[in-house]
């Protein structure tokens, strides 16, 4: 694997450190790329109309090589969104926002909801989202036209140790490899991390700004924490929020899967201990026991999937991997909490109508991210390739470690072993920031179910120079609502380059509320989308 074939070079330059933070202001600029590799942006309004672009958000297409070590070749066209600061006599610059996946993008919220989410940084930076390569509204865009149910990379009924079938395992991600390689062209071939943060560099160049500042979610930290180490000196500021053990994502994936399941284990037992205390928030759901009630829910459900028939558009009857599914998505954020115990409560009464919807209008409603997910993941991880003993042996593991959420680990990572596209200008680490270069900014949530708190110390460890700010409390991400504490350390951050106090633990703020009044149907769905679109 080529780890840094690159056309586009930096120069160290020193970063002053001060009083605890690091100075933004005085920091030099890194090189810039070479003449001719920056693209041309032309900030226009968006034209979205249905539901109707925000006030203020201008879009953008950027023209950038498909691969950098052949600058004049085939191209992709990476789409923007920016709503510029609302200060501009203190304008700092541009802040890149990305809100992780893999597969994820922030371009359509931003020109839906403008920059709500990011109103305490917008007076100094216009905040901009882009779409990675590979990610529709960019082009070109994964797609492997597959039935996400019955032909996508997530199996179900969930394979387990007493009726797994080996060769339909294979048999089915034989086929969804095949649809894959049929639906997608030569993109399939330069989707890695390390290709996105070489875009990000020419697309930092073509707003005009000297150094990068950026604000990553999850999977987008992986991304920042590649661009640290590809442009050692190319960043004012990196917040990677939500983070991403990268190392063990690119080097060891079947420990990262199963390291995640473990995750959302923790979540789920959180999740009934609250219910258990506050059965008015939870809705009643499961008494003084909502674990073992969540167990039978489960039990009922494989014996005998649960009607929906109030819901119409789909009736089939919701299983037990149907409700693993809604709940797993639940638990991504604590003010979906209450949602959460609201659709179990209503299931266990015999109806799982809002579970069904859930599935039909959120989670299945688009077959692409899993394909996205699954196509820039198996470009640079390193599975195993040569024994697929590997995967049985750690399906039966994860059915044992992890009775709710494992089934993701093992039996269905078989397509990764299958898989025969790799990016080879990924980059598999050392994933290391330089000494010279601002301190990014690491922030880890003590019960985040999908990147669990061991791994934002691990990147931050890894990184050497980061400073690990903490928040206590639950669910995926912490910058945004969760914690004044949190909002105001990543804003003094990335504003003035103050970093937090060596330590700091910021306590979670988001109240676990029984949804008032009940939603139903799209308004239910407009929830748990806008909790979900960033971690």
């Amino acid at each position: 694997m080529v780890r840094c074939t690159r056309t586009l070079v930096v120069v160290a330059v020193a970063a002053l450190v001060s009083g605890g933070g690091t100075t933004v202001a005085g920091a030099a600029a890194a090189t810039e790329p070479l003449p001719g590799a920056v693209p041309q942006l032309t900030w226009a309004a968006c034209g979205m109309t249905e539901p109707a672009t925000a006030a203020g958000v201008q879009c953008a297409t950027a023209d950038l090589p498909m691969d950098h070590d052949q600058p004049e070749g085939a191209r992709v066209q990476i789409a923007l969104a920016r709503v510029p600061a609302t200060d501009q006599a203190n304008r700092i610059g541009s802040l890149f926002v990305n809100p992780g996946g893999p597969g994820g993008e922030y371009v359509t919220r931003l020109q839906q909801a403008g920059a709500d989410r990011f109103a305490g940084l917008n007076p100094r930076f216009d905040i901009v989202a882009f779409a990675p390569r590979g990610v529709a509204p960019s082009t070109p865009a994964i797609d492997c036209q597959v039935d996400p149910e019955t032909g996508g990379p997530v199996v179900t009924p969930t394979p387990t140790p007493l009726d797994v079938d080996l060769d339909a395992l294979v048999a089915r991600a034989e086929r969804y490899v095949d649809a894959c390689l049929a639906t997608n062209g030569p993109i399939l071939e330069h989707l890695s991390t390390a290709n996105v943060a070489r875009d990000l560099d020419l697309l930092r160049a073509a707003v005009g700004d000297e150094q990068l500042s950026y604000l990553g979610f999850s999977y987008g930290t992986a991304i920042g924490a590649t661009y640290a180490s590809l442009f050692p000196d190319g960043y004012r500021a990196l917040v990677l929020d939500a983070a991403v053990d990268a190392e063990g994502y690119v080097n060891d994936p079947l420990s990262f899967t199963a390291e995640q399941a473990g995750g959302f284990e923790i979540a789920l037992a959180r999740f009934t201990e609250a219910c258990a205390v506050d059965q008015v928030a939870c809705s009643g759901f499961g008494g003084t026991d909502p674990y073992l009630a969540y167990d039978q829910l489960l039990a009922g459900a494989e014996a005998r999937p649960v009607p929906a028939d109030a819901y119409p558009a789909d009736p089939r009857p919701v299983t037990a991997d149907d409700i693993r599914l809604v709940t797993a998505r639940l638990l991504y954020a604590k003010q979906l909490w209450g949602l959460l115990g609201l659709v179990l409560s209503e299931a266990a009464n015999g109806d799982a109508s809002f579970i069904r919807a859930l599935i039909d209008q959120v989670f299945l409603a688009d077959s692409t991210p899993g394909d996205r997910q699954f196509a820039i993941s198996a470009s640079e991880q390193h599975y195993p390739q040569d024994d697929l003993q590997v995967y049985l042996d750690r399906g039966a593991e994860a059915w044992a470690s992890f009775p709710h959420f494992g089934g993701n680990s093992g039996y269905t990572e078989i397509h990764y072993a299958l898989w025969p596209v790799r990016d080879e200008d990924a980059f598999a680490g050392p994933f290391e920031a330089s000494g010279s270069a601002p301190a990014p900014l690491v922030i880890g949530t003590t019960y985040d179910p999908a990147t669990p708190y061991a791994w934002a110390e691990r990147l931050a460890d890894d990184l050497g120079t980061a400073r690990l700010l903490t928040m206590e409390g639950d669910g995926h991400a912490a910058y945004g609502g969760a914690s004044a504490c949190i909002d105001r350390s990543t804003e003094a951050y990335l504003v003035d380059g103050n970093l937090p106090a060596a330590g700091t633990v910021c306590r979670q703020e988001t109240v676990f509320a029984a949804p008032v009044p009940a939603p139903t149907g799209a308004a239910a769905a407009t929830q748990v989308l806008s909790a979900l679109l960033l971690p």
